[in-house]
């Protein structure tokens, strides 16, 4: 059977690059032809521009010119930098896109990449922080009736959205015919906007094996044994407790990000080094909800820090739901880290994975009957 699937999938995220790359090889291990939609809107096309504005203040006339002007010799390095290729290979060699390009839901509707199936998500597509969440190509308005339209892992990342764009995200999910989300809070806000019969999934990373990942990681070369930090808000108690734990076990810290009080940074890496970075370290630091399920993966020691932003709901709902809930903290302490236990975690992780698998295949059921009926 022929499915689509649509969401941010090329924006220089190691969750996003990921998590889009799991779902299409899943469900191309069920045996169906898999194309991630790609859709690039102006405001997911942002990435590495050369000029233009990140903040709103400096848009007066010559001072917005004298800003660009300024950022324009980082933005040269970054454009053609090493990070960049790495994310670019990525896409290119593991994420099978449609043919055309798409910048608009107008453009998705008078060109329909036609499959029997539709499926957005995951990650944060409904967030309406972010303008993802207010578009409704990722409601699939686009998809032809005759097609089952369906939302796997989709996620708002927040407890709750604004009553203001409450009326329209119900219509746009009036239209689908299946609704999964990826927390139990997400599960909530679509009874609440009338969805029958939402369910909560998995995110698409569990759906493949962990030696699926090791086998795509790319090894670096590392002797030594490290923390791996991974930190989006340059938290300082975080990097106190990292630094910390760090010094009393002989460990090195290494980052994917920026920070400076870590032994090594690789900043200018990708995906396939993420995974290697969390798959081989001792223990992981982070305030990031892929990182976690990483370390969930490759069964690591890791602890969670809340994000400043309010997106917390994501990591606590996935730590919750497995019994993992010490693991978040804002002020680390060495002393009341205890070793997580595998075995009952994986147990009640695989039951998770199951009913996820079990979701996908009645969707891709419907399709299939349908097709006998039309």
């Amino acid at each position: 059977m022929k499915i689509n699937t649509i969401t941010c999938h090329d924006v220089y995220n190691v969750g996003a690059s990921l998590q889009a790359y799991a779902l299409e090889t899943y469900l191309g291990q069920c045996g169906h032809e898999v194309r991630i939609i790609d859709y690039k809107p102006e405001y997911l096309s942002g990435h590495y521009r050369l000029w233009g504005l990140n903040n709103p203040k400096y848009n007066k006339p010559f001072l917005r010119e004298a800003y660009c002007l300024a950022k324009l010799p980082k933005r040269l390095t970054n454009r053609f930098g090493k990070r960049k290729r790495e994310f670019d290979k990525f896409t290119k060699r593991y994420l099978r896109l449609t043919e055309r390009t798409y910048r608009s839901n107008e453009e998705l509707k008078s060109d329909i990449p036609i499959a029997d199936v539709y499926f957005a998500g995951s990650d944060q597509i409904w967030n309406t922080f972010f303008q993802n969440g207010k578009d409704p190509a990722f409601y699939l308005d686009f998809a032809p009736e005759s097609s089952i339209k369906a939302s796997y892992a989709a996620s708002f990342a927040t407890e709750d959205i604004a009553d203001e764009w409450k009326p329209q995200i119900k219509k746009w999910m009036s239209g689908l015919n299946f609704v999964s989300v990826r927390e139990s809070s997400g599960v909530r806000i679509a009874k609440e906007l009338g969805v029958s019969n939402p369910i909560q999934v998995v995110d698409p990373v569990f759906l493949l094996r962990k030696d699926v990942w090791a086998s795509i990681e790319k090894k670096l070369n590392i002797d030594e044994p490290y923390i791996f930090l991974y930190d989006f808000d340059n938290n300082n108690e975080l990097s106190r407790f990292t630094r910390e734990f760090a010094n009393k076990n002989g460990w090195k810290v290494y980052s994917f990000l920026s920070n400076k009080d870590c032994d090594r940074c690789f900043k200018d890496e990708g995906p396939l080094a993420f995974l290697w970075l969390v798959h081989h370290a001792e223990f992981i630091v982070s305030n990031s909800f892929h990182a976690t399920s990483f370390s969930l993966i490759f069964q690591k020691q890791f602890v969670v820090f809340n994000r400043k932003e309010s997106i917390n709901t994501r990591m606590r709902d996935l730590l919750c739901g497995l019994n993992l809930e010490t693991r978040i903290c804002d002020h680390g302490s060495i002393e009341k880290m205890q070793e997580i236990d595998y075995k009952s975690v994986q147990e009640m992780l695989d039951k998770q994975i199951s009913e996820s698998k079990q979701f996908i295949d009645k969707v891709c059921f419907d399709g299939r009957e349908k097709l006998k009926n039309d």
